[in-house]
């Protein structure tokens, strides 16, 4: 399971420094691009303990799919619907990721004369808003002749949208309107950019602007929001992400950054969306693998083959700390601590999983 985010926010703000920093894909300016796109793999140090303790052929890592387009212009878009078109590459995301500047330095052209997390934050939110108020007012115009022939499930999706866009029409990203049950299943086919997660990023230039002004106005915003939000010295990390994997630790230090910006994002994004990482092991293959907290053991299993899901008998799972502790497998089944789980299990972040299952 890939984990899908789409990187957000002002033209200038810094998304492509930040995306070649979360990268290392060194991407360049977008100039006739609609948007940059990379795969990597989410570093696990569980996963390499593992490795070492299996040797397998095969190491399979789980992955962070990131997609950056070019920053939304504030006001209007012109005729070629180009701002829309722009936010297509990101509605089927799974999370946002909004970076917003948050230093001061006017040798670094910006949108604006002023810095201000504030105003760029709800600037931007008006572009997701007004591109989601035509995709409801599509589906509006889609439903009416089935709401004219009386269809009460097309009357109340109506409703429904209506509501939703009446609410936008105020300002207020779907995100943020507490939406019942079937207001989110009527709307659930638009896929809204303004209703996905938000996560966050102050780009500061360097570790000492952490906690200055900008920073602090956008953490009181992330806060009422209940949102996510890490703080990057994009630049810097862009450059030492070009360096080979064993020099970045060091440059890192250097810099007094403890932990990489992927490394920062990827634990929060995991938290945002209640993730956590099970991993199946072998001779042949070590894999990570992502499920949804609270994901019974027969859905998890799902992740791994769907036959597994559909004839799921059992699951015999092993603490990733017990194995390490104890040193290998038969170890841990001796000090009692191999258990057999069924269906209604839900698989814990770190579990090390086998499955069994009728064909």
């Amino acid at each position: 399971m890939s984990l899908r985010c789409g990187l957000i926010g002002l033209p200038s703000c810094g998304k492509t420094v930040i995306f070649s920093a979360i990268t290392a894909a060194g991407a360049s300016r977008h100039n006739n691009s609609e948007m940059n796109e990379a795969i990597v793999n989410v570093p696990d140090r569980r996963l390499e303990r593992l490795v070492e303790m299996y040797q397998p052929r095969k190491t399979v890592a789980t992955s962070l799919d990131v997609v950056d387009i070019p920053g939304i212009k504030p006001g209007p878009q012109g005729g070629d619907g180009r701002g829309s078109r722009l936010l297509g590459h990101v509605k089927d995301v799974e999370a946002l990721l909004h970076v917003v500047r948050c230093f001061e330095d006017s040798s670094v052209p910006f949108a604006y004369d002023t810095i201000d997390p504030v105003r760029d934050v709800e600037t931007t939110d008006l572009e997701l808003i007004a591109a989601d108020s035509a995709t409801l007012e599509n589906k509006i115009k889609r439903l009416a002749k089935r709401v004219r022939a009386g269809d009460k499930d097309a009357i109340r999706e109506t409703d429904d949208c209506a509501r939703v866009n009446a609410a936008i029409q105020q300002g207020i990203p779907v995100r943020k309107q507490n939406l019942s049950d079937h207001e989110i299943a009527s709307i659930r086919e638009c896929n809204l950019v303004s209703q996905k997660p938000v996560l966050y990023i102050a780009n500061i230039k360097s570790v000492g602007d952490a906690d200055n002004r900008h920073v602090t106005v956008l953490k009181e915003i992330a806060r009422t929001e209940s949102a996510e939000l890490i703080t990057v010295c994009g630049k810097d990390e862009a450059d030492i992400s070009q360096l080979e994997p064993n020099e970045r630790q060091e440059f890192l230090r250097d810099l007094g950054i403890q932990e990489s910006s992927l490394e920062q994002l990827l634990r929060a994004a995991y938290r945002m969306l209640g993730l956590v990482t099970f991993f199946t092991t072998g001779e042949d293959e070590v894999r990570a693998w992502t499920c949804r907290k609270g994901d019974k053991a027969p859905v998890a299993a799902g992740k791994i083959h769907t036959d597994m899901e559909k004839g799921f008998v059992r699951m015999e799972v092993i603490r990733y700390k017990d194995l390490m502790e104890l040193g290998s497998e038969s170890a841990v089944a001796k000090a009692g601590q191999a258990r057999v789980e069924g269906g209604e299990y839900e698989v814990q972040d770190g579990d090390i999983v086998a499955v069994r299952f009728s064909k």
